[in-house]
């Protein structure tokens, strides 16, 4: 049988002075699914991936949603589904109002063995290939989704997987759905390549406004600098230098966002030249800073 229960927090293991890391779900015997409902994480920047593919639910006035390369600013509510090793930004980061939520893992082992092999809930394995773009569900569906949601809180495990496959039943066939990415977001590693990338990002995260040379990279990795070089293209199809850029537009975004000038948000970021950040920034999103800041 597949279970659905309710776990605490604190079953979740946070890697210490690591911003950017792989998520540990604590695997429990015989459940296909872990919940939480209203974890408090507004104070933490947890950038993060995990194979589990993730249905997330909030409500607040409103809040960053950074999945992939998506990055925007969602009103009142979002409700997203997030696709298997896709980093993204947990939803309350820096929200100060009221708010509540509720995450739903659902195992990568599952959607495989479960959905894929029967022919009656073929929508639903479909939902989950196209989980791979990260999926923005809008419109009324997504307060009922919600309440359906919490509503799991209170049932007993039949009842919470009948409840369930019912909600992705109205998420598969829905069209009211804003796929986040053009393309499927790939991010397939090995525990090893995982483990080495998740050092990477953690580096890149608590000194990107600081000059990094390459070579510090390299050595973190235990490399020469032609060896990082040819891996880390290989593992994240950018060169080192294109997504320091990346990740540095992405936190410039979120300055400008902040109501941060277009200079601080430059300086802020960790860029050295506004005529760089400006031809870097407008490069990656096909827009100026100035314009991006107007938007929001």
């Amino acid at each position: 049988m597949i279970i659905l229960i309710v776990i605490p927090t604190f079953y979740i293991h946070f890697v210490k002075n690591m911003k950017i890391q792989l998520e540990n779900i604590l695997p429990i015997s015989d459940r296909s699914f872990t919940m939480m409902f209203n974890p408090r994480l507004s104070d933490l920047f947890f950038w993060h991936f995990h194979p589990e593919f993730e249905l997330v639910y909030i409500e607040a006035a409103s809040g960053p949603r950074h999945v992939g390369d998506h990055i925007s600013t969602f009103t009142d509510d979002s409700l997203v589904l997030i696709g298997s090793n896709i980093p993204h930004l947990n939803f309350d980061y820096g929200i100060k109002t009221q708010y509540r939520k509720v995450v739903v893992h659902l195992k990568k082992e599952l959607v495989e063995n479960h959905f894929q092999p029967i022919p009656e809930l073929s929508v639903i394995d479909h939902l989950f290939q196209r989980s791979q773009y990260g999926l923005s569900f809008e419109g009324p569906l997504k307060k009922k989704i919600g309440a359906q949601l919490f509503e799991l809180k209170n049932m007993n495990p039949m009842d919470q997987y009948q409840r369930l496959i019912q909600v992705l039943k109205l998420l598969a066939t829905t069209d009211n759905v804003v796929p986040l990415h053009p393309q499927p977001y790939h991010h397939k590693y090995s525990d090893k390549e995982q483990g080495r990338l998740r050092t990477i990002y953690a580096f890149v995260d608590q000194y990107f406004q600081n000059k990094i040379e390459l070579k510090q990279i390299a050595d973190l990795s235990n490399m020469s600098k032609e060896a990082f070089c040819r891996y880390f293209k290989k593992a994240t199809q950018y060169t080192f230098i294109e997504f320091l850029n990346r990740y540095r537009i992405s936190q410039s975004k979120r300055l400008l966002m902040s109501g941060k000038s277009v200079g601080d948000a430059c300086y802020g970021s960790g860029f050295e030249s506004l005529s760089y950040y400006n031809r870097i920034f407008k490069k990656i999103t096909n827009e100026n800073p100035s314009t991006f800041k107007k938007r929001y």
